[in-house]
């Protein structure tokens, strides 16, 4: 197994893990390794060796040879170019990742005013590509500038509207359907 398998593999283990609705402390005690090596493994800060791989997969009821290929499959670079619109978006909002991968992203362009409040239960940044934007968060007024950003933790109610003519704000989160959470 090379560094690159080694390290994509800690997605594929959490993955397996949360399906089959265990935690660590049960993974660990079924493998006899520990827990904080575990969550490095997951976290991919730790590398596994063939062997803890192993013990790894057959605490989670797989062999290594899965945990691999999943991890393999979830690799994936996709250049989404300009002119494209990978789906289907209202006018002046573009989506900038092809799929559902952890990461969403959406590009607004020109005077926009969301007009209503939102709240995600994952964190979320705002970039100013060019132009100006104001948002509300927490009961106060931000003004963001070009190259400014700005960083919501979940649960963060905010409203936000573009300042300028020519505006594009980038939006990036934790995609809805993934749980970001430390376990």
């Amino acid at each position: 197994m090379d560094d690159k398998e080694s390290l994509r593999v800690g997605a594929a283990v959490k993955k397996r893990r949360r399906a089959l609705k265990l935690t660590l402390a049960v993974v660990a005690s079924r493998s006899g390794l520990s827990v904080p090596f575990l969550s490095q493994v997951e976290n991919e800060r730790a590398r596994p060796s063939k062997r803890s791989l192993e013990l790894v997969a057959g605490a989670l009821e797989t062999s290594a040879g899965e945990l691999l290929a999943a991890a393999e499959a979830a690799r994936t670079v996709d250049v989404v170019r300009a002119e494209e619109q990978p789906h289907a978006m209202p006018e002046g909002v573009r989506s900038l990742v092809r799929g559902r991968h952890q990461l969403h992203a959406l590009e607004f362009t020109g005077e926009r005013d969301a007009g209503r409040e939102f709240q995600h239960r994952n964190d979320e940044l705002l970039f100013v590509a060019d132009g100006a934007a104001e948002v509300e968060a927490e009961g106060r007024a931000y003004r963001l500038e070009r190259g400014d950003t700005l960083y919501l933790s979940g649960g963060v109610r905010h409203r936000w509207r573009a300042t300028e003519p020519g505006t594009r704000l980038l939006v990036v989160a934790v995609a809805e359907h993934i749980e970001a959470d430390d376990t």
